[in-house]
C-alpha cells in the first residue's frame, strides 16, 4: 500500500515537471533565456573593454523583468494543476500586476545614452537595444500567458479588456519608476506616499501632462509590441 502511494506521488511530481517543462517551452522561455544571456555577454564585454561598471544597472533591471514572466509561470502552472482552486491565483496575480512595468520600463534607459561616457556611441546603443528587446519580449510573453488564463476564465472580451487595464496601468507604472523614482514594492513599503503622488496627479491632471503623456506613450507602445507579437505567433503556428 505504502509503495503504491508513492508510487502515485512520484508520477504526479513527474507529471507537475513535464507540465512545466511544456509550459516553459510553449512560452518562449528558452529564446528568452538566450536573449538575457547575450545581452549579459555584452554588457560583459564592455566592462572588460572599458575597465568601467557603467550600465551594470541593467541586471538589475533584467532580473526585475523577469519576475513577472516567473509569476505568470507560476499563475499559468496553477491554472492548469488546481483549476477548482482559484484563491491560488491571487498571490502570483497580484505579484505579476506589481512587478509588469519592470518590463518596458528597460526601454527608459536609453536616457543614461547623455549621462555615461560611451565606450562607442553605436556600442552602448547597441547593449540597450538588447536589454530594452529582451525585457519587453518577457513582458509581451507573461501578459499572453495572463490573458490565456483570464479568456479561459471569463471569455475573449473580458481578457482584452484585462489587456487594456493592464497595459494602461503599465504606462503610469513606468513613469513612476523613471520620474517619481519608485519602486514596484514601495507599494508595500511606501503606500502613503506613493498613492498620495497618484491622487494628487488625478486631482489636477493638466498640471502633471508630462505623466499623462509617457505614460500613454508606453502604454501605446507595448500595446503595438503586443500586438505585433500575437501577430507573429499566429503566423508561425
Amino acid at each position: 500500500m505504502a509503495a503504491l502511494e508513492n508510487q502515485r506521488a512520484q508520477q504526479s511530481e513527474s507529471n507537475g515537471v513535464l507540465i512545466l517543462h511544456r509550459t516553459l517551452t510553449r512560452n518562449s522561455f528558452y529564446s528568452l533565456l538566450f536573449c538575457s544571456a547575450v545581452s549579459l555577454c555584452v554588457l560583459a564585454a564592455r566592462v572588460y573593454l572599458s575597465q568601467t561598471h557603467h550600465y551594470m544597472f541593467l541586471v538589475w533591471n533584467l532580473f526585475l523583468a523577469w519576475i513577472p514572466f516567473a509569476c505568470a509561470i507560476w499563475v499559468a502552472t496553477l491554472d492548469k494543476t488546481q483549476p477548482e482552486r482559484r484563491w491560488m491565483l491571487i498571490a502570483p496575480a497580484g505579484m505579476w500586476l506589481l512587478f509588469f512595468p519592470n518590463a518596458p520600463y528597460i526601454v527608459t534607459d536609453f536616457i543614461h545614452l547623455q549621462h555615461i561616457e560611451p565606450l562607442a556611441m553605436w556600442f552602448d546603443i547597441g547593449l540597450l537595444m538588447l536589454f530594452a528587446w529582451t525585457g519587453c519580449f518577457l513582458g509581451v510573453t507573461s501578459l499572453q500567458m495572463m490573458q490565456a488564463v483570464v479568456r479561459r476564465r471569463v471569455g475573449r472580451w473580458w481578457s482584452w479588456g484585462f489587456v487594456l487595464t493592464t497595459l494602461g496601468l503599465s504606462g503610469v507604472g513606468v513613469y513612476i519608476g523613471r520620474y517619481l523614482r519608485f519602486n514596484s514594492w514601495d507599494i508595500l513599503l511606501r503606500p502613503g506616499h506613493l498613492m498620495g503622488n497618484i491622487f494628487e496627479a488625478l486631482a489636477n491632471p493638466m498640471a502633471h501632462q508630462r505623466a499623462i503623456g509617457v505614460s500613454l506613450m508606453f502604454s501605446l507602445f507595448m500595446l503595438v509590441c503586443y500586438v505585433t507579437f500575437l501577430s507573429a505567433r499566429r503566423r508561425s503556428a
